[in-house]
């Protein structure tokens, strides 16, 4: 059980900035979800990440492995490889009911119900189901429909560089794990229900969806993944509240680290999903609206 749930977290870990695959190579030509900070004796690099791919997605784009090599220090939203941060007591706590509760006291009865259904399609039993809460089941029934489309957390950009930096630079945080596990426990019943719902609804057209948000990200295309990102919000506006918590709010503290990077001196690589790139309120623009010059590579 421990080992399961282990490895349902760190694909959680990995899918939780709205990162996703699809098969073709890299253009070389082009822009790329790629920018360019600089300020004084600092400059930024700031790559939007997509978290599950396959091997046959690489190599990189070239624009993106030489920003990687000319950078002093490599910056995530969270050190997935640093398992002496994950604490599986403490995660286990955050993500599972206590033996005498269930996900069924806390979800409507049509959510339920739905659940029930897409645990059977994907061979999940319902007491293993039971016990996790909503939020992180949503995200692990995400995960677990990639990895059925044929997709590896084991090559996402984030692991990716992770495992390049190893040894070579040092490895910089924008969160914690712990924020991040606080940051999705705290949610109410309410909203850990809307998000399951609409993780449930979204399985079907996943294939579909990976493969439009990818080809954006592969071209650097950010006015065509905003529309695809931001549906689910137009269609209900009562996940509006959610977004601002789990991105709007998360794109104002991760600016705020990055300013103090553009204020020291050294050159940063900085991986965050690509969903926290993009719109009025994402990290690109609300650094052009401090002031900075954000160049898109």
């Amino acid at each position: 059980m421990k080992n399961r749930f282990r490895s349902l977290l760190s694909i959680f870990f990995l899918l939780y900035m709205m990162g996703y695959p699809e098969r073709e190579a890299f253009s070389q030509e082009g822009k790329s979800f790629l920018w360019k900070v600089h300020s004084g004796a600092s400059t930024v690099y700031i790559a939007g990440s997509i978290h599950f791919l396959k091997k046959e997605d690489y190599p990189l784009s070239p624009k993106i492995e030489s920003a990687f090599e000319q950078s002093d220090f490599l910056v995530v939203e969270a050190n997935i490889q640093d398992q002496a941060k994950m604490s599986t007591q403490m995660i286990m706590e955050k993500a599972l009911y206590p033996p005498n509760e269930s996900i069924a006291e806390h979800l409507s009865q049509k959510t339920y119900e739905l659940l029930k259904v897409e645990a059977a399609k994907l061979g999940l039993p319902l007491e293993l189901v039971n016990r996790q809460r909503p939020w992180f089941l949503s995200m692990a029934l995400e995960a677990m429909e990639l990895m059925r489309l044929g997709y590896d957390p084991s090559y996402g950009v984030d692991s990716y560089f992770l495992s390049k930096a190893t040894g070579r630079k040092k490895i910089l945080e924008l969160e914690s794990l712990d924020e991040q596990l606080h940051l999705l426990s705290s949610l109410s019943d309410q909203d850990q229900g809307l998000l399951l719902t609409l993780s449930l609804k979204d399985l079907e057209n996943a294939s579909r969806d990976v493969d439009r948000l990818v080809q954006a990200w592969k071209t650097g295309d950010t006015k065509g993944m905003e529309p695809i990102i931001m549906k689910n919000i137009k269609e209900d506006p009562k996940l509006v509240p959610i977004y601002e918590k789990l991105i709007d709010e998360r794109n104002r503290r991760m600016v705020s680290k990055i300013e103090d990077y553009l204020r020291g001196k050294g050159t940063y690589f900085v991986v965050v999903g690509a969903g926290h790139l993009i719109g009025e309120k994402g990290i690109v623009e609300t650094l052009r609206k401090k002031g900075f010059r954000v160049e898109q590579l």
